[in-house]
C-alpha cells in the first residue's frame, strides 16, 4: 500500500508540473486550450472554467493538454498551428522546463531537511591524514593546492583530483587566521580521502544552491548516459520502465519523505531530459520539426510528420513492453 500511494504521489506531481507547463504557456501565447487532464481513462471529475475543461481521470499514469488545432485541422484563429512557430516551441518545451523547476523545488526541500554540507569541518576521523596533519574541528578549508574551496563540493572535487602519492597543500581559516597544512591522502574503496566530516547547516540560501546543484548533477548523469548509449555501453537490461520506477519509489518511501522527494527530483529530471531529445513522438522531435519549419519558411506536411511520430510511438511502446517484462522478471513480481 505504501508503494502504491508513494508511486501515485510521485507520478501525479511529475505529470502535473509537466502538463501545467504546456498549459500555462499555451494560455500565455493565446492558444485555445480545450482540456487540461490529469490521469488517463474514464473521467472521475470534470469542471469547466472559461473555455477549458479541467478533468481528473481514473488512471494516474499520464495526463495531457488538449489544444485547439494541435492534432486536427482547425480554422480557429487561436488554434495551435495559427500561432508563430517560436510560440509553439515555447509551448512544447515548457513541459520539460517545468520538470526541471519541480526538481529544483523538491531537491531544495531535501537539501534544507537533510542540511547542506559546508567547508567547515565538523570532525576529523581518528588517525586520518587530516588529523595527523593537525587539522581540527571548526577549521574552514578555504583552498586546496591554492584553488578556492568555498563549498564542500569543491573540496571533494579537489581531493578526488589530487595525486594520492603527493602531499596536498590545504589552507584553513582558524580563529580568523590562515594556516597551511601538508596532507598526504589515502585511497580507500577507490576513493581519495583525507578523513574529514563536514559541518551541515539548515539554511534557505544553502538549500536553494543545493537544489540547483543536485538538479545539475542529475542532468550531467543524463548526458553521460546518452554518451554511453552511443558508445554501445547500454542495453535494454540497463533500462527500467514503469514497474522498475514504481519499485524504486516504494524503496525510497520506506526510508522517509525526504528520500521520496529525492527520487521524485531524479524522475522529474529524467522525464524533462528525455522529453527534449529528438525522439519520435516526444516533445523534442516536435521541437525539431518546428525548427525545420522556421528554417524552411513553411511547415512540413502534417501527414508525414504524423506518420513519423506514429512510428516512433509504436517503437517506444514496444521498447516499454520489453523493459517492463525484464522488470517483472528482475523483481520476481509473480513468484509463487
Amino acid at each position: 500500500m505504501l508503494t502504491l500511494i508513494a508511486a501515485i504521489f510521485v507520478f501525479l506531481m511529475v505529470i502535473l508540473f509537466h502538463e501545467f507547463g504546456h498549459f500555462a504557456v499555451a494560455k500565455m501565447v493565446g492558444i485555445r486550450v480545450n482540456e487540461f487532464s490529469i490521469g488517463m481513462g474514464p473521467k472521475l471529475y470534470q469542471k469547466k472554467k472559461g473555455e477549458t475543461d479541467y478533468t481528473l481521470r481514473l488512471l494516474p499514469i499520464g495526463g495531457y493538454v488538449r489544444m485547439e488545432g494541435e492534432d486536427e485541422a482547425s480554422n480557429d484563429p487561436r488554434s495551435f498551428n495559427k500561432v508563430p512557430a517560436t510560440s509553439r516551441i515555447a509551448v512544447v518545451a515548457a513541459g520539460a522546463i517545468m520538470n526541471f523547476v519541480l526538481a529544483i523545488l523538491v531537491l531544495t526541500i531535501v537539501s534544507y531537511g537533510a542540511g547542506m554540507p559546508t567547508n567547515v569541518i565538523q570532525e576529523t576521523i581518528i588517525e586520518s591524514p587530516a588529523q595527523q596533519a593537525g587539522i581540527k574541528s571548526g577549521d574552514a578549508i578555504i583552498s586546496i593546492n591554492d584553488e578556492n574551496t568555498s563549498s564542500w563540493n569543491k573540496i571533494v572535487k579537489s581531493i578526488n583530483a589530487s595525486d594520492p602519492n603527493e602531499e596536498m597543500k590545504i589552507t584553513v581559516l582558524r580563529d580568523h587566521e590562515k594556516i597551511n597544512f601538508k596532507v598526504k591522502p589515502v585511497v580507500e574503496e577507490n576513493k581519495t580521502i583525507i578523513g574529514i566530516v563536514p559541518k551541515s547547516v539548515q539554511s534557505i540560501g544553502y538549500a536553494i544552491r543545493g537544489g540547483f546543484e543536485k538538479t545539475g548533477m542529475f542532468l550531467k548523469l543524463m548526458f553521460q548516459f546518452v554518451g554511453m548509449i552511443f558508445k554501445g555501453q547500454v542495453s535494454t537490461k540497463d533500462l527500467s520502465g514503469p514497474v522498475g520506477v514504481i519499485h524504486e519509489v516504494g524503496q525510497a518511501a520506506k526510508y522517509g519523505f525526504l528520500n521520496l522527494l529525492y527520487i521524485m527530483g531524479f524522475i522529474s529530471v529524467n522525464l524533462g531530459f528525455f522529453n527534449l531529445l529528438p525522439i519520435p513522438a516526444l516533445d523534442g522531435s516536435r521541437i525539431m520539426f518546428l525548427l525545420i519549419e522556421i528554417i524552411r519558411g513553411k511547415p512540413i506536411d502534417p501527414e508525414k510528420e504524423g506518420f513519423f511520430h506514429f512510428v516512433g510511438f509504436v517503437l517506444l511502446i514496444l521498447l516499454m513492453i520489453v523493459v517492463t517484462y525484464r522488470d517483472i522478471i528482475k523483481f520476481q513480481l509473480f513468484r509463487g
